[in-house]
């Protein structure tokens, strides 16, 4: 019976928890949705976007490159070269056809080559 009660104040303890995260996600989402509604036209400039890629373009270059020098596998640095490229194209797109579909394909095979890149570096470690 001792159990008993430590298992209750577990759960009273989860059951808090729970009330907490869901209290900050809706604060969070209020707060979220008004921002992005002001900051929606600021967030669709041409700008964000070609300053987004070159961030990308240069962090995958110094991590991606460091992998192959470190590790010594090509394939992480390929497959991202891969997803900037895919990016990169994006860029040439009209805004409201592909231009997105593209940029979610070009940013996901980007993570995947910086995901390879880890595990290489993961295996030699």
């Amino acid at each position: 019976m001792a159990s008993r009660p430590t298992s209750i104040a577990r759960l009273d303890r989860i059951a808090m928890t729970l009330s907490g995260l869901c209290l900050m996600h809706c604060l969070a989402t209020a707060v979220a949705l008004g921002l992005l509604s002001a900051a929606g036209g600021f967030l669709g400039k041409p700008i964000i976007h070609e300053v987004g890629l070159s961030l990308a373009m240069i962090l995958g270059a110094i991590a991606l490159g460091r992998g192959i020098r470190d590790h010594g596998f090509v394939l992480p640095s390929l497959v991202g070269a891969t997803g900037l490229a895919i990016m990169a194209f994006a860029l040439t797109r009209h805004e409201g056809g592909l231009e997105p579909v593209y940029t979610v394909i070009g940013v996901s095979i980007l993570a995947l080559g910086h995901r390879l890149n880890l595990k290489a570096h993961r295996q030699i470690a």
